[in-house]
């Protein structure tokens, strides 16, 4: 692993410095990211998972109405016997073996969530799809002058801008458009990032990330 830096972006597409990656987060090779997929893989689907409601439901012969009397008689009349014009081969009757109210979130140790994070943050700062947007400043809330500045970014692709709680303008600019997905820096995690062709933080939040990460990295060293 080795330090990585990072252009900061203005608005008018001019370079105004660099940021310097923490090696212990952008710092994983290609081939260590390749050697950990089934991981990311693993945490991606728990994070689908946590996603779905759950909330299916079909009646079954104990819930759905009707059908308390006997069709027929039990013998004599040459059909097939029935109990009940709810049971499940009748039209209109129950359900048999239908979807019920279910959990469908997993656990998901804190660990590897993290190091699937790393390796993803790692994969985009490698293959140059890690971007920084200084002096992303609204006003007011304005979608028009957000998609001027984020599409030469985005270059048509689908991508990420990871923005800090205080820029609540600028996560209303850019709500609507499409190609964006805004999420805050508290947000971040490996499905948002690995969804998105181009990861892109504003000055503010990457200081923030930044610093969130030192701040580990100084409580494990105690």
């Amino acid at each position: 692993m080795a330090d990585l830096s990072v252009e900061v972006t203005t608005p008018e597409g001019e370079k105004t410095g660099s940021v310097t990656l923490p090696e212990s987060v952008f710092g994983f090779d290609p081939q260590t990211v390749v050697d950990h997929i089934p991981l990311i893989h693993q945490v991606v689907v728990a994070h689908l998972a946590a996603l779905r409601q759950g909330t299916h439901a079909v009646k079954s012969r104990g819930t759905v109405s009707g059908g308390g009397k006997k069709p027929w008689r039990q013998k004599g009349t040459g059909r097939a016997r029935q109990g009940s014009i709810r049971a499940p081969q009748w039209k209109g009757g129950a359900i048999a073996f239908g979807p019920v109210p279910r959990d469908y979130s997993q656990k998901t140790p804190k660990k590897m969530k993290a190091l699937a994070l790393k390796y993803v943050l790692s994969d985009r700062a490698s293959a140059g799809a890690l971007k920084v947007l200084g002096s992303f400043s609204f006003d007011k809330p304005s979608t028009k002058k957000a998609a001027e500045i984020l599409a030469p970014m985005a270059q048509g692709s689908f991508s990420t801008l990871v923005l800090t709680s205080d820029q609540l303008n600028e996560w209303l600019s850019v709500r609507n458009l499409d190609y964006i997905n805004p999420i805050f820096v508290d947000q971040i995690n490996t499905y948002d990032v690995i969804v998105a062709k181009n990861l892109i933080f504003s000055k503010e939040a990457m200081d923030q990330f930044i610093d969130k990460c030192n701040a580990k990295c100084a409580a494990k060293e105690r």
